[in-house]
């Protein structure tokens, strides 16, 4: 009897492939899917090839960025005067929203789980992607063991002391760090927390 090996079988994006993890067959790129996703188009290099992804195989891991420091969009500078309160901060834009989360002392949890400070609903991202610790000496980012690594800056990195302005690769995701020392109220401005149209 000839028994199905699961990881050869190739999936095309759109389908509903069942849950589980998911490889580009071009790059490496991971995806995990819940029971009811479809599978998206790999966000880093657009092939639409898929094939189930093993626990004990060997992956040739998918470095989304060259290797230089990646430049800051423009929205970024309006996010960071839009604060009127030190501290720190994380910045994203979500299709056409930004979002600006304020970081408190100790863990912030990043991913896709439900329990995540900073939710990712997207299956590029893992279900525990990232950890942010925050105390008075600064902050820190941990890859959480993350099925597509954590890179800052362009690197991928297992921690990292975080800087302002460092560039977060979380799944198909660049969420910034802000550390604002001298933040004073600004009239007309969206406060801390802030989601911008």
């Amino acid at each position: 009897m000839r028994r199905f090996d699961a990881t050869t079988q190739a999936f095309s994006a759109g389908t509903l492939a069942g849950a589980g993890s998911f490889r580009c067959d071009s790059c490496g790129f991971a995806v995990a899917l819940h029971e009811l996703d479809q599978l998206p188009s790999c966000p880093h290099c657009g092939c639409d090839q898929f094939k189930r992804s093993s626990l004990f195989a060997e992956h040739a891991p998918a470095e989304p960025w060259s290797g230089k420091r990646p430049e800051h969009p423009d929205w970024l500078e309006d996010a960071r005067a839009g604060q009127t309160t030190t501290g720190d901060y994380l910045a994203y834009r979500d299709e056409e929203r930004i979002h600006v989360v304020p970081l408190e002392e100790g863990w912030t949890r990043i991913g896709r789980s439900l329990a995540a400070h900073v939710r990712f609903d997207d299956p590029t991202v893992s279900r525990r992607h990232a950890l942010i610790h925050r105390e008075d000496e600064g902050a820190r980012v941990l890859d959480d063991r993350s099925l597509n690594g954590l890179f800052v800056n362009g690197e991928r990195v297992e921690w990292h002391q975080l800087q302002d302005g460092d560039e977060l690769l979380i799944g198909r995701f660049r969420v910034y760090f802000l550390s604002l020392m001298d933040a004073a109220p600004r009239p007309g401005r969206e406060p801390a927390g802030s989601v911008l149209a």
